[in-house]
């Protein structure tokens, strides 16, 4: 669409331009941030240090108490591989996940890290939503539109299907189950967590994990399962298999199913979800 266009005032051209719109909406864009476009990719690519300065930067071996700490310090599976520096956003989360005594004190200290980027074009910080007190705790993915918008997990289309499921087998958000993501705020255009994005948000889903301390955990959909429980096969292959995972108190079950907003995608995949959960609920029964 040429300038004329956007300055012609004509039904067509009015037409065209709610097409467009319409269009950016259901590819997920619902924000302007600037008058102008941001090439991100040019920027980062300025803000990347070059070879010399990475040689000048580095501890030399004589400097042994150059304070460094290594992703196993925090023990699991999702963000191992990454190593975290005193300046660091991953060793922040990691400081102000392990003071956090309370899932209050843990939503304050999440409200107010910036050392995640999704927080900068996300609406609402999305905690958690449901019962912490549940014997069963659900992680998904990352917030969607309607997601961001209440600042609750799951309370979009995907929402409303997983309540359904929830109720197949008799659980009910509002009294028996406890709902998070594994990423807080919305990525822009509902696109999957970055690695980067998911280590560093980590060390907070794992402690509120920690303080729930539920006797099952559900990853919902292959980044959560990836993120919670370091497996690296597609979640076809890993949906209805149960992992061990460890609260930083005990060792507790967690099962791997589908995503409820992939089940919308793919209708003809609920018979496996359902099959997983009703080994859930058996489960809960035992």
């Amino acid at each position: 669409m040429s300038e004329s266009d956007i300055t012609d005032n004509s039904p067509e051209s009015r037409a065209a331009i709610a097409a467009l719109l319409d269009f950016y909406v259901e590819a997920g864009v619902d924000i302007v941030l600037d008058d102008a476009p941001v090439d991100r990719f040019r920027e980062s690519a300025e803000a990347r240090p070059s070879a010399a300065q990475i040689k000048r930067q580095a501890p030399s071996p004589a400097s042994p108490t150059q304070p460094r700490l290594a992703a196993t310090a925090n023990a699991s599976p999702g963000n191992a591989g990454f190593l975290a520096t005193a300046d660091d956003p991953v060793f922040t989360a990691q400081e102000l996940a392990r003071n956090a005594d309370t899932l209050d004190a843990l939503r304050v200290a999440l409200a107010g890290f910036d050392g995640c980027a999704l927080k900068k074009t996300a609406k609402n910080l999305v905690f958690a939503d449901g019962t912490p007190q549940a014997r069963v705790m659900f992680v998904g993915e990352a917030p969607g539109r309607d997601e961001d918008l209440q600042g609750k997990p799951f309370v979009g289309r995907s929402g409303r299907l997983l309540d359904l499921m929830l109720a197949a087998i008799g659980l009910d958000r509002t009294r028996n189950a406890y709902i998070a993501n594994i990423v807080p705020w919305r990525p822009p255009g509902n696109r999957t967590p970055t690695p980067q994005e998911a280590a560093t948000c980590h060390p907070f889903i794992r402690r509120q994990i920690e303080l729930c301390d539920p006797d099952i955990l559900v990853c919902l959909g292959g980044p959560s399962v990836q993120a919670l429980l370091g497996v690296k096969e597609g979640i076809l292959k890993t949906r209805g298999r149960w992992f061990d995972y460890n609260t930083g108190k005990r060792d507790i079950r967690a099962l791997a199913t589908l995503h409820p907003a992939y089940l919308l995608r793919q209708p003809s995949q609920k018979r496996l979800a359902w099959r997983d959960f009703k080994a859930l609920r058996k489960a809960l029964g035992a």
